[in-house]
């Protein structure tokens, strides 16, 4: 718990300059971009907390009202073994989806808070919330898209990671184990990356990404 509270935090601070980096679209450099890191982490910390109320309420009541009330009740006289098992699917796929909706509208709040340079995340949050519904087709597929990616990924290192031996068979399961991290933290920047071009192509934020005005002698 220790290390994934850690995790979660050192990624939490590097978000701001990753995005910011993403948003701007050309180099920012070391200073800028721990800078851009700087000043967002204490407002992604408020969203932070804000996410976890959300998911709070997904976990505690959505899926025991769910799983709970709807289950039972839809199941209580139901005889055919299939059917009670197609509906618990269905319900899963129903939590599911919530899950990745408040996904997200967590992600695209953090866009918005960097590139509008928004102070309040609740604002933040609202604004993101009504982008993912007004844009539901563009923000889904790219979604499905980047969860297709990080799919392949699992299942090309299911397919290649070799079990426990010895001798050179180590050093190789340690070089697939690096190139598996590797391969995950490139999904999980794609996914920042596209979003942020989504979100700005969508609102045409041009002067943000637009590149500095040359000067001479450039």
């Amino acid at each position: 718990v220790a290390l994934a509270g850690a995790f979660m935090l050192v990624w939490l601070f590097l978000a701001g300059g990753i995005l910011d980096r993403f948003a701007r679209n050309r180099a920012t450099r070391g200073r800028a971009f721990f800078g851009a890191c700087g000043v967002y982490f204490p407002r992604f910390l408020r969203l932070g907390i804000l996410g976890l109320v959300g998911y709070w309420l997904l976990f505690g009541l959505v899926h025991g009202w769910l799983f709970e009330r709807v289950w039972k009740a839809a199941t209580h006289d139901m005889t055919v073994e299939r059917t009670a098992f197609l509906l618990r699917l269905a319900l899963y796929a129903v939590f599911g989806a919530l899950l990745a909706f408040w996904n997200v509208v967590l992600d695209y709040a953090k866009i918005r808070a960097v590139v509008e340079d928004r102070y309040s995340m609740l604002g933040a949050l609202l604004a993101a919330w009504r982008f993912v519904v007004r844009k539901p087709a563009a923000v889904g597929g790219l979604y499905l898209l980047n969860g297709a990616c990080f799919v392949v990924v699992l299942v090309l290192y299911a397919l290649v990671a070799p079990g426990a031996a010895g001798g050179l068979q180590i050093w190789t399961g340690f070089a697939i184990g690096q190139i598996y991290i590797l391969a995950r933290l490139f999904v999980k920047l794609t996914f920042y990356a596209s979003q942020t071009a989504l979100f700005q192509q969508s609102l045409a934020h041009a002067a943000y990404t637009a590149a500095p005005v040359p000067v001479w002698p450039d």
